[in-house]
Formats: structure tokens, C-alpha cells, sequence
């Protein structure tokens, strides 16, 4: 279902303004965390003896990484799911994504290096640790929820909300969206289907044919986007009272929550003028 509007382009739920903070992840993105146990020569190269996961990877940046940790060659560690047995929910259909846990996980443990599968696993069990304690499993109850459709609203809030104190307020414009049978309309999600990140989504991207795509499908999408943590996942669970529909972030530290359209039309028209203000046209 979609709001009879004069423009596509206005509606859109979110259009985040975090250039700053998109360059920024990108460098952690490409980074291992380096702790050397011993003095080396100069000639020597320092190995990494840990992983860091940060919140809010996509399943590809943890096979990515990982491959890169224990030196394989790329594509390695997707492929060895295949022969594993996570403990994962029923739902995610044997997909990992939303259950590697974000933290820092070592290299060796106990003279053993670390292979894919036993980080794969290690970050499951920590996921399992985290979301089936009863406190999240009550919460999820309490909003109508399965486990699992938490964890994918958490997954959201991650990727949609550049502070904590926002990710609450997300979490209830999805919830209200959700109970009112309105589509969640998240270029997150459309970023995901199209494995990607960026500010804008066109028009044509609202129109791909994907589950993902929350522009044209109902509820949510059918898995998680992304691997949350613990303040998304408390997000989501216990999301802030209020009964915003919109939210755009305009630019770093003002993300404008509202009820109504025409409000949120004038917010994303802000965020258009500070798109276009952070990025001029060259000149000629």
C-alpha cells in the first residue's frame, strides 16, 4: 500500500544525512585490530591476534574480514556455510545474517588458530547468549513479536539510526508503520537488497522486484540486514512511546521524527537543500 502523494520522491521514510559518518565506517570496514603479543624484528610483520566485528556489518563484511584475518583466499568463508551446523533459529533458513554477534573475537584460543567455522560458530553462540536471555524473549512477546522478527527490527534500527538515543524512536515509526499496515518504506533495506550504501535511492530503486524491497512489500523484510547490537536490539524491544510515521536525518545530530506528512515533506526539502549544499554542482 502506498500514500497517494504528488511525488514519489518525497516520500520516502528516511534519507540518511551521515556522510561523515558513512566515510568513517568505511575505514573501520577495511580494518582488522591489530595486538601484537611480541616484539618483532623490523623486517617482521605484526599479525592480528583478534577480529572486530563492529555493529551493524552485513554478513559479507564478516566473511570479508574473516578471510582476511586468516589469510584465505576471498569467498572462503561464505562457502564453508554450507558444511556447518549454526544454531540458528528456524526462520533464518540456515542465513547467519543478524546473528553474528558484533565484538571482538580471538585469532587462537588455546594454542588452536581460528578457522571459519569456529568463528562463525563463536559468534552465533554469542548471539544465542545475548537475544534468548528472558528479558529479550519477554520483550519480544510483549510487541507481538517472535525472536527473530526482533532481531530483523533491530537489524533496521541499526542501519537506520546514527545515535542511540534515535534508535529507540526508529524502532517505534517501524512498529507504528507495522500496526497501521503501511509499507515501512526503508532505504535501508533497499540498500541491502542492492548491497550497497548509500544517501539516496531513486525512484527506480523503490521499484525493484526484491522482499527487500519495503517500498513495495508489506511487513517486514524476511530476514535481518545487518548483525545488530545491544542497543538496537534494546530498541527494539523496547521502543520509545510516541506515534512519529517519518523520519528523515537531515544532517549529522538532526534526525527529525514526525506524525505528519506534511511536516516530514518540509524535513526531507531540508535534507535536499543540505544534500545539495555539501555537494555543489561544479562550476563550468
Amino acid at each position: 500500500m502506498h500514500m497517494n502523494t504528488p511525488s514519489r520522491s518525497t516520500i520516502r521514510l528516511t534519507r540518511r544525512g551521515r556522510i561523515a559518518l558513512i566515510a568513517a565506517g568505511a575505514v573501520v570496514a577495511g580494518t582488522v585490530v591489530a595486538v601484537p603479543l611480541l616484539s618483532l624484528g623490523e623486517d617482521e610483520e605484526a599479525k592480528p591476534t583478534s577480529l572486530v566485528i563492529p555493529a551493524g556489518w552485513r554478513a559479507s563484511q564478516v566473511y570479508e574480514a574473516i578471510d582476511k584475518a586468516l589469510t584465505l583466499p576471498p569467498g572462503s568463508t561464505k562457502k564453508s556455510l554450507a558444511k556447518l551446523d549454526l544454531k540458528l533459529p528456524n526462520d533464518a533458513d540456515g542465513n547467519p545474517e543478524g546473528y553474528l554477534f558484533p565484538a571482538t573475537y580471538p585469532l587462537e584460543r588455546a594454542g588452536k588458530k581460528a578457522t571459519p567455522d569456529s568463528l562463525l560458530s563463536a559468534m552465533v553462540d554469542a548471539a544465542n547468549q545475548k537475544f534468548s536471555g528472558a528479558p529479550i524473549a519477554a520483550g519480544a512477546q510483549r510487541n507481538a513479536m517472535n525472536l527473530y522478527q526482533a532481531v530483523t527490527i533491530a537489524s533496521i534500527v541499526q542501519a537506520e539510526a546514527a545515535t542511540k538515543a534515535d534508535m529507540g524512536k526508529v524502532a517505534r515509526v517501524i512498529y507504528n508503520r507495522l500496526e497501521r499496515g503501511m509499507p515501512l518504506q526503508l532505504d535501508s533495506t533497499v540498500n541491502y537488497a542492492l548491497n550497497r550504501r548509500t544517501l539516496r535511492t531513486s525512484d527506480a530503486d523503490t521499484r525493484i522486484e526484491s522482499p527487500y524491497n519495503s517500498y513495495q512489500r508489506m511487513g517486514l523484510p524476511p530476514t535481518p540486514i545487518a548483525n545488530p547490537g545491544e542497543d538496537a536490539m534494546r530498541a527494539a524491544i523496547n521502543p520509545a512511546a510516541g506515534d512519529w510515521l517519518y523520519f528523515v536525518t537531515v544532517k549529522p545530530g538532526d534526525t527529525r521524527f514526525t506524525a505528519d506528512y506534511s511536516e516530514h515533506q518540509r524535513n526531507v526539502d531540508d535534507f535536499d537543500k543540505a544534500q545539495r549544499k555539501a555537494s555543489p554542482k561544479p562550476t563550468k
